[in-house]
């Protein structure tokens, strides 16, 4: 064993060395409670009845009962929903994802006076609060004929995920080499060719990763989508999360249940394909 093996080995053994680990799993266990916790109880919640959540709401069930979920269906519609809230965060998704990763390679690839002003300004737009638009948007949306309808709501969140989307794309197709578009558009290529062909494929994880976190975004939404619908066929689901209380009163199995429904897309999502969005995050934070 040489010498820097064993200085390697004296420091994982060392006191502070053990506890500064034991502080980090502390930690990590702290987080990881506060973030899984609430929602392994709602699902647990949903497979109970009434009466065990208002006798003890933190016993296992006595049985496995799925009349919470069935109640749900029934008495909100989930299903249409969730379809109204498919479309609407599925179009703003793929809207937003495909314009800004096309700014983002303008951004990245080409020289122009103002550049780095109007990617700052661009980026600055995720620090204005969403409160603070309610008024113009609203006004904008009314004027174009849109309100209560899913195009008001598309055209709306379509702009809810410009700055990930700049802030990643731009950073990744840093990371890629010029040689390679310089030799298609040598070879006669123009800008879309380029752009579909040769930098789309390459960015594919920053381009997931970016679409991910714009639908969570999308779909996620509650203040818009309030402001900007008023009947029942363009609410969106988590809208619908707002008005269970009044329509189930105190049955907690059916609000859990509805919870679970509402919630479980965007957790699935996120756990299959965090791999791409984590390779997205850290290239972009290389060259971004």
């Amino acid at each position: 064993m040489n010498h820097s093996s064993l200085r390697r080995r004296g420091i994982r053994q060392s006191p502070s060395s053990v506890l500064y680990v034991l502080i980090a799993y502390l930690v990590f266990a702290f987080v990881l409670l506060i973030s899984v916790a609430p929602f392994v109880w709602v699902l647990i919640s949903s497979f109970k009845t009434n009466r065990e959540i208002l006798g003890s709401a933190f016993t296992l069930p006595s049985k496995i009962s799925f009349d919470g979920y069935r109640m749900a269906l029934e008495l909100a519609n989930i299903p249409m929903r969730f379809l109204t809230s498919l479309i609407v965060a599925g179009s703003s998704t793929l809207i937003s994802v495909l314009f800004y990763s096309m700014a983002a390679y303008v951004l990245a690839r080409f020289d122009f006076k103002l550049k780095n002003f109007v990617y700052g300004l661009l980026i600055c737009s995720i620090l204005i609060p969403a409160n603070s638009m309610l008024q113009p948007i609203y006004t904008i949306v009314r004027t174009l004929g849109l309100y209560d309808k899913k195009g008001g709501l598309i055209l709306v969140y379509s702009g809810f995920g410009m700055a990930m989307t700049l802030f990643l794309l731009k950073g990744f197709f840093q990371t890629i080499p010029r040689e390679l578009d310089e030799a298609a558009i040598i070879d006669g290529a123009g800008f879309f060719m380029v752009y579909f062909r040769i930098m789309l494929p390459l960015a594919k994880p920053a381009f997931v990763s970016a679409a991910i976190l714009t639908f969570i975004g999308c779909w996620n939404e509650l203040l818009y989508a309030l402001m900007l619908t008023s009947s029942e066929a363009n609410r969106t689901l988590p809208l619908t999360m707002k008005y269970f209380t009044n329509m189930f009163s105190f049955n907690y199995t059916a609000m859990f249940a509805a919870l679970v429904m509402c919630i479980t897309p965007t957790v699935l999502v996120y756990v299959l394909l965090q791999e791409q969005i984590m390779e997205s995050m850290v290239s972009g934070s290389v060259k971004g």
